[in-house]
C-alpha cells in the first residue's frame, strides 16, 4: 500500500513538474521572441534609425543641410549640399555634389540610377557620414527614406513595456479562406488606400463571445492589423500588428496575442504604417503583447 501511495505521489509530482516546465518553456519562448524583436529594432536597419522621409517631386530635388535645398537633411548631419535626386517617370537618379563623399557598399558613388520599377525596393542604399538613404514607393509617390546610425531614438531606447506573458491569450481560431482571390482596401497613416491581397478571416471566442479578424496575405503568413479597447490608453493608438501561420491543412490557426507588437509608427514619425480596418477593431481589452512607447525621442 505504501509503495502504491509513493508511486501515485511521484506520478502527481512528475505531472506537476512537467506542466510547470511546459509553461516555463512557453514563457521563455515568448521572452526570446521579444529579445530578438528589440535587437532588430536597435540594429542598423531597425526602425529606431529612421530619421527622415522626404517625398520627391518630378524633376530635380537638391538635398543637404542647407535650407536652400528642396530636401533638407537633419541639421549638422550632412554637408550643406550633398547632391541631387532626379525623378522622371518613376525612375530616380542621384548625382553626388562635387567634393562630397557618398558611398554605396563602401565604394564612392558619383551618379546613377538608384530606383526604378525593375529594381527591388531598397536595392540601392547610399551613405554619407552617419546617414543612409534609399527610395520607397507608396502608391504613385516616391520618397527618400533616411536612416541615422546615431539617431537619438536609437541611443535612448532601452526596452518596450509589455503585458505579462499569459497563455490564455494564445487563441485557437477557425480560419475562413476567401472563396476566390481578392483584395481589401487598407488605409495608411499618410492617407493612401492600398488594395491588399486578402488572406482570410479568423473567427474565435473569448469568454463565450465571438470575434473575428481579417488578415492580409504575406507569402504563406497571415498579417493582422488590429485595435482593441486598450488602444490609445495602454497600447499604441494606431493599433498593433500580429502574424499567424496560414494552415496547410485543416482550418485551425493560432493567434498568439502575446506576440502583438507596435507598428513602426510607434517609434518614428517617418513610417507609412497601415491602420486597422473597421472590422478589426475588437470591442475587448486585449491585455497582451507590447504596450505603447512612453518616451523615446527626447535627448
Amino acid at each position: 500500500m505504501k509503495l502504491q501511495l509513493t508511486f501515485i505521489f511521484f506520478l502527481m509530482f512528475f505531472n506537476f513538474c512537467f506542466a510547470q516546465n511546459k509553461q516555463t518553456s512557453y514563457k521563455d519562448s515568448i521572452e526570446q521572441w521579444h529579445e530578438h524583436r528589440e535587437a532588430s529594432l536597435k540594429s542598423e536597419t531597425g526602425w529606431l534609425t529612421v530619421a527622415g522621409l522626404y517625398w520627391l517631386t518630378e524633376g530635380e530635388n537638391t538635398a543637404g543641410c542647407s535650407k536652400e535645398n528642396k530636401i533638407i537633411f537633419p541639421k549638422g548631419k550632412a554637408d550643406d549640399f550633398v547632391g541631387t535626386f532626379t525623378l522622371i517617370n518613376g525612375e530616380v537618379r542621384f548625382k553626388t555634389a562635387s567634393g562630397v563623399e557618398v558611398a554605396q557598399n563602401g565604394k564612392l558613388f558619383n551618379s546613377g540610377i538608384i530606383f526604378n520599377d525593375t529594381l527591388e525596393e531598397q536595392s540601392v542604399i547610399l551613405a554619407h557620414k552617419d546617414l543612409r538613404w534609399f527610395i520607397i514607393k507608396r502608391g504613385n509617390k516616391y520618397g527618400v527614406r533616411m536612416r541615422d546610425m546615431q539617431s537619438v531614438a536609437r541611443k535612448n531606447f532601452t526596452h518596450i513595456d509589455r503585458f505579462p506573458v499569459d497563455k490564455k491569450w494564445k487563441i485557437i481560431a477557425t480560419y475562413q479562406a476567401p472563396l476566390i482571390p481578392k483584395t481589401i482596401p487598407i488605409l495608411d497613416v499618410i492617407g493612401l488606400t492600398t488594395e491588399t491581397p486578402f488572406g482570410g478571416t479568423l473567427n474565435f471566442e473569448i469568454k463565450g463571445k465571438k470575434y473575428h479578424l481579417d488578415a492580409t496575405l504575406e507569402d504563406d503568413d497571415l498579417f493582422i492589423v488590429f485595435a482593441d479597447e486598450t488602444s490609445g490608453i495602454t497600447t499604441y493608438g494606431g493599433g498593433r500588428f500580429i502574424y499567424a501561420k496560414k494552415p496547410l491543412v485543416g482550418n485551425s490557426v493560432t493567434i498568439d496575442f502575446n506576440k502583438a507588437y507596435n507598428p513602426p509608427c510607434a517609434f518614428t514619425d517617418f513610417a507609412t504604417c497601415p491602420l486597422p480596418p473597421d472590422q478589426n477593431k475588437i470591442p475587448l481589452p486585449i491585455k497582451a503583447g507590447e504596450k505603447k512607447i512612453q518616451s523615446l525621442i527626447s535627448s
